[in-house]
């Protein structure tokens, strides 16, 4: 795409050109009843046209809200080309969006209009659908014959049936392009609802094209790069990865949780974009995976990832690549490279060997990753060093739904490790106080942005945006965070998250949290303790590691899972080991050790009590488990 065109064009001239420049080369790959196939540039251009006009015909128009229900398949991407020709405003969701949620995300945004994805899907909702009088047409992507006289539904199989296309209709459907301008508004994303009630984000062409024109440089994107996708295409983080994949004419493959990890040894990804609970994932089956096979093995493992992580570290000494907050004198920076130099020399045989054993690891990944993104929220410490220490080039990004998403990145640009980097071009970020005064460097604060990627509002709720935004108009983000000397971004927590204790003490719930599922038998924790005396953890336990780790002190045997979570040895034991790693000499204060703890026999679920990002829905936690914290915390 033309500089530009691409400066001043919008999403769907992006989305035109390409299809036009590269039409020859594969776009997208996906699997269809356990089939591969490949769509080409060209293909989804015609099938985004044939869509269009059907969706034309049944009176779909600019500005017409459309509520796209479905879970990554290349049917999405195809229907949201089509709405952006017609420059109707889409309203995205999964498939698991519960039936309250989805009638207030129906009625909140005014839809007259859902795209839903499976018949089952449609039967599920079914009876509450039937009760709303706004929709003027259901359109089922999965499905039969379905239309009836009378009758408002309709599957892809019925609107489409004419296929032709002829030359007006290809002239017609580039002239589409003249009636959309940066200012409108493409999509209507709800956010997940982490701390309550989902908002609506509008975001204009403007907002996602900042992205589409900057993203690329911070992670030097090539032509040739392939993406294995795995989140979902509804969330701002996946969709303007795929966006910016097309911009540059690259092939994204359509994965999903079950064949991730076959996927990325079979398509050989040079980008995969992934958030930081996959990555505390594929950290914990690797660990697991070695300590099944052989222990001895997994503990030489652990040692050289040790190794190189700190062979890096003291490379990254050497280089002035570690983040810095105060000045510190040129004697003891000389002392500092001394000392990072007389390790290297001792490091460096047994970082060879590591470096050969990590090479194993990084096959797993396919073998070609030459970039990984992890956005979504902040990558915690362990993980990034872990990734790092495995040879894997990681931009730990930082953006949200309000930005389309981007706010900071570690780009290729920057090697200032442990942190988010700068913020993206053009974009003003501060650090201010209580009383919105500007901090210095090093100081923590809530984090605020202004920029072409900041969305206008939010929809339909001038109470959330008369709070969201400042009066010289900065973004609001809710976000703690303090910046290096040199200007990059480190997050600290989130302000809405802290949590306060009776003693006016504040906690950051996700350090701790962070810190205790390095633990190899805790799967997921939540902190809890607002306004009581001390902290608690709801702890997720992987149940075999746990009985590995009780194995030396207690005889279980078969005995009940029930009756192992309930045991006050074990949980003694428990709460033990996590408050070992709780300790001031590991930067943790006297009062974030644990009071108490609580084994959850049920995983956190997607939609449930994590978004579909995986985030921690807190308040759904803290509803649904509230008999269990106020006994914890008596």
């Amino acid at each position: 795409m033309p500089d530009g065109l691409l400066n001043k064009g919008t999403l769907f001239d992006m989305m035109l050109n390409s299809c036009l420049q590269y039409a020859e080369r594969t776009a997208f790959i996906y699997r269809a009843n356990a089939t591969e196939l490949k769509v080409s540039y060209a293909k989804l251009f015609d099938d985004a046209l044939i869509l269009s006009k059907a969706f034309k015909s049944h009176k779909v128009r600019k500005r017409s809200k459309v509520m796209l229900l479905s879970d990554n398949r290349y049917d999405w991407i195809v229907t949201d080309f089509a709405l952006l020709s017609l420059g109707a405003i889409s309203v995205p969701r999964g498939s698991d969006t519960p039936t309250p949620e989805l009638e207030f995300l129906l009625q909140h945004a005014k839809c007259g209009f859902l795209v839903i994805e499976t018949e089952q899907l449609l039967k599920a909702h079914e009876d509450m659908l039937r009760g709303l009088k706004n929709l003027k047409a259901i359109f089922v992507i999965e499905g039969g014959k379905t239309h009836r006289w009378f009758d408002h539904i309709y599957s892809y199989n019925d609107i489409l049936k004419d296929r032709s296309i002829s030359t007006a209709d290809r002239d017609q459907f580039i002239a589409l392009r003249y009636g959309l301008t940066l200012e409108d508004t493409f999509t209507l994303i709800y956010t997940s609802g982490t701390t309550g009630t989902p908002k609506g984000v509008i975001l204009t062409h403007r907002n996602i094209m900042y992205n589409v024109r900057n993203m690329p440089e911070l992670i030097d994107l090539q032509e040739s790069d392939r993406w294995v996708s795995i989140l979902p295409s509804w969330h701002i983080f996946e969709r303007a990865a795929e966006y910016i994949a097309l911009s540059k004419g690259c092939c994204t493959v359509y994965s999903s949780v079950k064949t991730f990890a076959a996927d990325l040894e079979k398509y050989q990804p040079t980008m995969v974009a992934t958030v930081p609970r996959l990555w505390e994932s594929m950290y914990s089956k690797i660990n697991q995976t070695l300590q099944k096979q052989n222990p001895r093995k997994a503990r030489l493992f652990k040692l050289l990832v040790k190794i190189s992580a700190r062979y890096k570290y003291q490379c990254r000494v050497l280089h002035n690549q570690l983040p810095v907050f105060a000045r510190v004198s040129l004697l003891q920076r000389f002392r500092n490279k001394l000392n990072a130099f007389i390790m290297l020399l001792l490091l460096w045989p047994i970082n060879c060997l590591a470096q050969k054993k990590m090479l194993l690891v990084r096959e797993k990944f396919g073998g070609k990753l030459r970039m990984a993104i992890s956005g979504g929220g902040s990558l915690p410490a362990y993980l990034d060093e872990w990734i790092d220490a495995i040879g894997i080039r990681i931009v730990n990004a930082y953006g949200m739904t309000e930005c389309a998403p981007a706010i900071a990145g570690r780009s290729v640009s920057c090697e200032i490790f442990g942190t988010l980097g700068p913020p993206t071009k053009d974009t003003e970020l501060r650090i201010v106080g209580e009383e919105g005064q500007p901090l210095e460097a090093g100081e923590v604060g809530e984090i605020e942005i202004r920029g072409e990627q900041v969305f206008p509002g939010y929809y339909d709720n001038e109470e959330e945006n008369s709070k969201a935004f400042t009066a010289d108009g900065f973004f609001k983000t809710g976000d703690l965070g303090k910046l290096t000397l040199s200007g990059e971004l480190v997050i600290t927590g989130r302000s809405k998250e802290i949590i306060v204790l009776a003693s006016g003490e504040n906690v950051d719930p996700s350090r701790i949290e962070s810190a205790i599922t390095e633990l190899p038998f805790v799967s997921d924790a939540v902190l809890v303790g607002q306004d009581k005396k001390g902290l608690g953890a709801l702890i997720v336990p992987d149940l075999e590691q746990l009985r590995n780790f009780i194995s030396d002190k207690f005889d279980f045997g078969t005995k009940g899972n029930d009756k192992l979570l309930m045991d006050k040895q074990v949980l003694s034991r428990v709460k033990v080991e996590i408050n070992r790693i709780l300790l001031p000499k590991h930067g943790f204060k006297p009062f974030e050790k644990m009071q108490n703890i609580h084994l959850l026999d049920k995983d956190f679920k997607m939609g449930e009590e994590l978004t579909n990002t995986l985030k921690k829905k807190r308040h759904v936690i803290e509803t649904k488990y509230r008999e269990v914290i106020s006994r914890l915390l008596k």
